[in-house]
């Protein structure tokens, strides 16, 4: 391993407190690679991945670590490429509303740059604040916005991309359109590292909305904040956002860091709407009108700052909730939003069957529900019960016409459930799939299949 320090100097560290650093993401695994590369340009990822090629040493590129199972854990022995070096904004074309970046640029930091140049770029994890756009479009990560805009597979429009031996590709480019051949651009998007390292993203971007409006629909009762749902989509109207909390997840977010949140609320819908002056006043009172009908009380966001504040709490939500346990356990099921109702129910039955904490919230308008076990992982016994609640969870899910993961990805933590939702079929032509690209197995091993 010592030999990859002559490939690109003063660029690798093998100190044993730096690849501790390194070797964990959110979710609860750990490992120790051998060495971390911080590469500053295509050219050297490249001569990374040929030397780990010819000496059978398995890659794991790393953004900034955000993933919730485990998709950027290095295997031991392994080598990290970590893009804090390659984070660049390379062009905003404004003509053609079409940004170019590399892949460890901040999430918030090209919204922020895009924003002074009327332009935004939809996809907005929870974590945008430090998550970064190489993980984005490694695990196709969605957030509240994707109700109307969509997720990140939407808004990428080609990619350059270092294969296993070192060889460089570029798929599709600056067009909104392209049918030659295959289409790579979204078989890369979301392979969670294990097809190819992506350097860098064209992406898809679009005009500012000219108007928003917030409101905070607050609920005495969880089924009528989740009955809500289906009627509001059925007025015709696509939100911004439509956001849920239960009443646990309130009262995290109200310890750790108040904004006024209803302590006594059992439920809350924060709902956007955006596009023209005139259009989302109207919109607005239509969906507040059917919150209200419902038995909600409404208010409404009256300005930047206010907004801002309360998207602060939403977005506060995963680290509140360790105050409430040490050990949480983050999954990220999706069902049919008719099915919401079934779903809240079930995870209730399923809390009660494990006598376990289970606090839900995540982004409704899309059926997208995070639901974590709070739990101790030093209280054996207790976590067992949690652990066991997993599959029943997924089994329910799954029942409902539901899948296990909508932008989390499947990572380490997700592996062994892959069967339960993909056919042995399946899992066999995404096999080939990834031998055709990874033929001697080194980009990210052991990630999405058990």
């Amino acid at each position: 391993m010592e030999h990859i320090k002559d490939i690109l100097p003063g660029k690798v560290s093998t100190k044993p407190e730096e690849l501790f650093c390194y070797g964990f993401d959110a979710s609860l695994r750990q490992g120790i690679p051998s060495a971390v590369v911080r590469p500053s340009n295509t050219d050297e990822v490249s001569r990374v991945a040929a030397f780990a090629y010819k000496n059978k040493i398995s890659i794991i590129p790393r953004g900034a670590g955000s993933g919730m199972t485990g998709g950027s854990v290095p295997l031991n022995g392994s080598i990290v490429i970590s893009f804090e070096g390659m984070s660049r904004l390379i062009d905003i074309d404004e003509k053609n509303m079409v940004a170019v970046v590399e892949p460890g640029i901040i999430n918030a930091h090209l919204q922020n740059s895009l924003e002074s140049v009327e332009l935004f770029y939809p996809p907005d994890p929870a974590s945008m604040e430090f998550c970064t756009i190489g993980g984005n479009v490694a695990e196709n990560a969605g957030g509240p916005r994707a109700i109307k805009y969509g997720v990140t597979r939407d808004y990428v429009l080609g990619l350059e991309v270092v294969l296993a031996d070192g060889s460089v590709v570029t798929t599709g480019g600056k067009t909104f359109k392209g049918v030659v051949g295959y289409d790579l651009t979204r078989l890369l998007v979301g392979s969670e590292g294990t097809l190819g390292i992506i350097t860098k993203v064209f992406l898809k971007v679009l005009p500012l909305p000219k108007e928003i409006v917030t409101l905070l629909c607050i609920f005495p009762e969880m089924k009528n904040a989740v009955l809500a749902v289906p009627k509001i989509t059925a007025l015709g109207i696509i939100p911004r956002t439509l956001e849920f909390m239960d009443h646990d997840a309130i009262r995290a977010v109200e310890n750790y860091k108040p904004v006024g949140l209803p302590l006594d609320a059992e439920a809350i819908l924060l709902i956007e709407v955006d596009g023209r002056h005139g259009q989302v006043s109207e919109e607005a009172e239509m969906i507040a009108a059917v919150c209200a009908s419902l038995g909600a009380e409404i208010k409404i966001a009256e300005d930047a700052f206010s907004r801002k504040h309360l998207w602060e709490s939403r977005r506060a939500i995963s680290p509140a909730l360790y105050n409430m346990a040490p050990t949480k356990i983050n999954e990220d099921i999706v069902v049919p939003r008719g099915r919401i109702p079934e779903m809240i129910d079930a995870l209730r039955g399923i809390a009660q069957k494990h006598n376990i904490k289970i606090v839900n919230f995540g982004h409704a308008g899309d059926g997208n529900i995070h639901v974590n076990i709070m739990t101790d992982k030093n209280d054996k016994e207790e976590y067992q019960r949690a652990t066991d609640a997993v599959k029943d969870i997924f089994e329910a899910t799954l029942k409902l016409e539901g899948t296990i993961s909508g932008e989390h990805g499947i990572g380490l933590t997700k592996s062994p459930y892959l069967g339960m939702e993909l056919s042995k079929e399946n899992i066999g032509l995404m096999k080939a799939v990834k031998n055709v690209f990874d033929p001697v197995g080194i980009l990210n091993p052991g990630k999405i299949f058990p």
